[in-house]
């Protein structure tokens, strides 16, 4: 369910004169249908939007919360949301650049399904008029036979079109080709915006820049059954300054669920964000005024030792995703790890996930802190660490290790957790067998 709170808390910016012109200024367009009807549509009367999700894996993930900020920021200025999460096209899977997709069972899918909707339904409020619905595709496909589909939207394809569409000419263009349940994706989710059409009267689709051969595949298929007119706006795939792919760590995607990605591990991803970048992920994914973001700009240029823009972004977005609580929890944490706070008193989850995060090994209770200094990799070898225990600089849960021949008895219980720390910012975390 939605945070009420964290909800209520949350307001486009009046400085603009409407919800276009703010979604052009946090850089949430990069192409679109005609900009000069979708701005007069937006600034009019309600619509109905929509924006689909397949569920892929379990959890949404950082892609996933462009494409609900935007809806949510839609929704604040009246618009009709439509949360889809694809039973049907998650069954499939879009076209991936390189190769075909891992078909997950039925059931796996159907399981998925639920996860996901839980997730959309925290970030878009259900109250009021224009409250999120949530709808499921696999509604008007699971009785479709291939005849009538073939026959009552196939026909509306063109083959020529189709392998125009960047997702299908790259994967024609690469070693592993494309199946036909591949490129047929495209018609599958141009059928969705033409039943959301027909059943909700449902004019905009949102997506990201890469799907827009999908997007558009929607808005030409109502235009062509029902002769009427339908637009898409896609997203910008948000990257790094340098260039890398924005969200990826080591290869893994930034989840937006707390089992996948803990709280600790998505603050400290946005706490870690370059100078270059800061400012662009505040416009994107806070609700933060044009003004104060204006205002962390300016701290950037003139003081960005003090990474100012880096703690708001980190601090607004984990609450947006994890809740205050979780988030404060986090930053508690945080502190103590360096020695500004007391390890005792966080909670051991917290803990957990925070050490998970460094440096870590699992120990014997009777360890040798010199050995445990080498194994976490805070030193090279053994005399090194002898070294820096004589020299004063390594210390266990923030008490100074004097002796050189120091072990974790009578320091840390079996089945607990410790800080090692070298210096005064190098640390690792102890798993107490």
């Amino acid at each position: 369910m939605s945070d009420p709170v964290i909800l209520s808390t949350q307001q486009n910016d009046a400085s603009f004169s409407d919800v276009w012109e703010e979604l052009v200024w946090r850089g949430l367009v990069h192409v679109s249908t005609d900009q000069a009807a979708l701005k007069e549509m937006l600034a009019g009367g309600a619509i109905t939007y929509y924006c689909g999700f397949d569920p892929t894996a379990p959890s949404l993930h950082l892609g996933n919360l462009v494409q609900l900020l935007v809806m949510r920021r839609l929704q604040l200025a009246g618009h009709k949301p439509l949360g889809l999460v694809g039973g049907s096209t998650g069954l499939i899977g879009d076209p991936r650049p390189t190769a075909e997709r891992t078909l997950n069972t039925k059931e796996t899918v159907a399981e998925w399904v639920g996860y996901l909707q839980g997730q959309i339904s925290r970030f878009l409020s259900a109250e009021g008029e224009n409250g999120v619905r949530l709808v499921n595709n696999l509604d008007w496909t699971s009785g479709l036979s291939a005849i009538d589909f073939l026959r009552d939207v196939g026909k509306h394809y063109r083959v020529g079109t189709m392998l125009k569409k960047d997702a299908v000419a790259s994967r024609l263009n690469s070693d592993a080709g494309i199946s036909y349940t591949e490129f047929s994706y495209q018609i599958l989710q141009g059928f969705d915006f033409l039943e959301l059409y027909r059943q909700y009267g449902c004019v905009l689709q949102t997506g990201g820049s890469d799907q827009w051969g999908n997007l558009t595949s929607g808005t030409d298929l109502i235009h062509r059954v029902e002769g009427a007119s339908a637009h898409a706006i896609g997203t910008p795939l948000v990257t790094n300054s340098d260039g890398t792919k924005f969200g990826k760590s080591e290869g893994n995607a930034i989840w937006l669920d707390a089992a996948m990605c803990s709280p600790y591990a998505f603050y400290q991803f946005w706490l870690n964000t370059d100078d270059a970048d800061v400012i662009e992920r505040l416009k994107i994914f806070t609700f933060l005024s044009r003004e104060r973001i204006e205002e962390l700009a300016q701290l950037v240029e003139v003081e960005p030792y003090k990474r100012e823009a880096q703690r708001v972004l980190a601090t607004e977005v984990t609450t947006l995703v994890h809740g205050a609580d979780a988030t404060a929890a986090v930053i508690a944490a945080s502190r103590a790890l360096f020695g500004q706070g007391d390890l005792a008193s966080l909670d051991p989850e917290t803990l957990e996930a925070a050490l998970r995060e460094l440096p870590n090994t699992t120990a014997a209770p009777d360890a040798s802190i010199v050995q445990l200094l080498v194994d976490t990799r805070l030193v090279s070898s053994q005399s090194e660490g002898r070294r820096a225990i004589a020299q004063g600089g390594v210390s266990l849960d923030n008490v100074r290790i004097d002796d050189e021949s120091a072990t974790l008895a009578g320091r840390v219980a079996s089945g607990g957790m410790a800080v090692l720390r070298r210096g005064k910012k190098t640390l690792a975390g102890i798993f107490v067998e």
